[in-house]
């Protein structure tokens, strides 16, 4: 979905369908709360600006969540101090820098937009559910997408900062500034019964100009994820076949096929935000004064490199500006996120996925930092700076497979699971010699399991979640070299979880009431 010139506001929602069909639509005018959602179109327009803050900055758009799933672990590392990263690549966050917004990406505006989120679901479901203005086959499905989009944002929620403020009612701001946390097993319980209702109503594909809209697998893959947090290892499995065995989606031929830029809506892909160029496509420009900024799909350029900072050999820039000229390309990213040290020296060399994970090398130079060119698209012409039209993909199937060996192994041992993990393997290795593995002990799988998820889903915002579910971000973190920061010094045991940001808590007293630590941070 395509969206243009999307604008929410507190109990008025209106916007323009982001799909192609619907760019030609004028803007709505503000409808007054009593008459929106007079028809369908309405209430899929609400919809439609809902998604739309999932593209800010603060979540999908640009470093966003990645800041919390992937910085700071042992994937991915900047190329230079950048303030942004910092608090929590290197482990200094505390509340007040919980507030400190750059570009509109902090811990802060993350908590906003995705309460934002819930709170416009919350209204979409109240407007929606009994409202006999709009068919019943078309209504279940809109609630069903709004039931999914309030659990995916209280996933992460949970994810980010355990308890925290759960309501799944139409309520005023003043009711919910003063909401105390809830239980974090309370919250999944909610989101559980959100994904449900969302998997057995949602389609399992979309028409080719709705494609960008979660479908029912999208919520299947997350219930499997907490399941596997759980650890009921034996219900993770069955969803997780139930992805592998009923769903449309099936594993590429090979890695580099699943990151083509030419081909974002591959079999392999579950889903993915849809984000077009010279379109807006985002609730609010990214910062004041980023007119330069196109977009604001920044992702692409994070991973693309700069040329200021390239070849090792300084004095051959020029050379590697014209052999990039020549192929209608340029090196015009900011090359923020880069290979972490300790990832670039330990994946495997003969790994074939090592190619689009560590670039050392390009066009016959040498380079300084190690990029991930998975997420490259140097095309001058379909991707210029700031202004991608590169989706942001969220799930894809590899990673089921690998979540279906481990759910096996950690229920049954790896008797049966070695058919989960070989299908990823072999498509990474040239010969059976070197994807096969066999013999393996239950601890030896998981060991396995660690590091596949490592070289297959990089940068692809798993690692942290990964880590901490499995208990051993510390010691990782603890036992690496990094770059320039010290993340290994600075580490503690609470930083598995955010402060909630110290603007919140003035606010809202309520919150500090079953935690006065706020997570460990005071």
């Amino acid at each position: 979905m395509k969206t243009k010139n999307i604008f929410l506001y507190i109990f008025i929602i209106f916007s323009t369908f982001g799909c192609e069909k619907f760019l030609e639509e004028d803007p709505r005018a503000i409808v007054a709360p009593e008459t929106f959602f007079a028809s369908e179109s309405d209430a899929r327009q609400a919809i439609n600006g809902t998604y739309a803050i999932l593209k800010n900055n603060s979540i999908y758009g640009q470093v966003g969540l990645d800041h919390f799933y992937d910085n700071g672990a042992d994937i991915i590392e900047p190329n230079r101090a950048a303030n942004f990263v910092e608090p929590i690549g290197n482990y200094s966050m505390n509340e007040a820098l919980a507030d400190v917004s750059v570009q509109k990406m902090s811990v802060s505006d993350t908590w906003k937009d995705l309460y934002g989120i819930v709170f416009n679901t919350n209204i979409i479901i109240d407007r929606v559910e009994n409202n006999e203005g709009i068919l019943e086959g078309p209504r279940t499905e809109i609630v069903a997408e709004a039931r999914f989009l309030r659990a995916l944002c209280y996933w992460h929620i949970t994810n980010l900062w355990g308890d925290a403020p759960y309501y799944t009612e139409v309520l005023t701001l003043e009711e919910v500034s003063s909401l105390a946390r809830t239980d974090e097993s309370i919250i999944i319980e909610g989101i559980l019964d959100d994904l449900q209702f969302a998997q057995s109503i949602l389609p399992s594909t979309y028409p080719d100009d709705q494609r960008g809209r979660a479908t029912k697998w999208a919520a299947a893959i997350i219930e499997a994820k907490i399941y596997m947090k759980q650890q009921e290892w034996t219900v993770g499995l069955g969803k997780c076949l139930e992805i592998i065995d009923e769903s449309p989606h099936a594993l590429l031929p090979t890695y580099n096929e699943v990151f083509n830029p030419t081909n974002e809506y591959n079999p392999e892909i579950i889903w993915s935000l849809d984000f077009a160029r010279d379109i807006e496509g985002i609730f609010a420009p990214a910062f004041p004064g980023a007119a330069f900024a196109g977009n604001n799909s920044w992702r692409p350029s994070m991973f693309n490199p700069r040329l200021r900072d390239e070849p090792k050999n300084a004095d051959e820039r020029s050379a590697l500006s014209d052999a990039l000229n020549a192929r209608g390309e340029a090196f015009n990213g900011t090359g923020l996120q880069v290979a972490s040290k300790d990832f670039a020296e330990k994946f495997p060399l003969n790994d074939l996925r090592r190619e689009l994970n560590i670039v050392d090398n390009y066009l016959g130079f040498e380079l300084n930092f190690p990029y991930m060119a998975k997420f490259w698209n140097l095309d001058l012409e379909s991707s210029p700076r700031f202004n991608h039209s590169d989706n942001r993909m969220v799930f894809r199937l590899a990673d089921v497979y690998l979540m279906a060996a481990e759910c096996e192994n950690e229920a049954n041992g790896p008797g049966n699971a070695y058919q989960y993990i070989e299908p990823i393997r072999k498509r990474a290795f040239e010969t059976e010699e070197e994807w096969k593995l066999e013999g393996l002990s239950q601890q030896g799988f998981r060991e396995a399991i660690y590091d596949e998820r490592k070289w297959e889903l990089a940068g692809e915002a798993h690692r942290r979640y990964d880590l901490i579910r499995w208990g051993i971000l510390l010691d990782v973190v603890t036992n690496l070299e990094y770059r320039f920061w010290e993340p290994n010094l600075n580490i503690r045991p609470w930083h598995v979880k955010l402060p909630i940001p110290l603007q919140e808590l003035e606010q809202n007293p309520a919150l500090l009431e079953s935690d006065p630590t706020n997570n460990g941070y005071r």
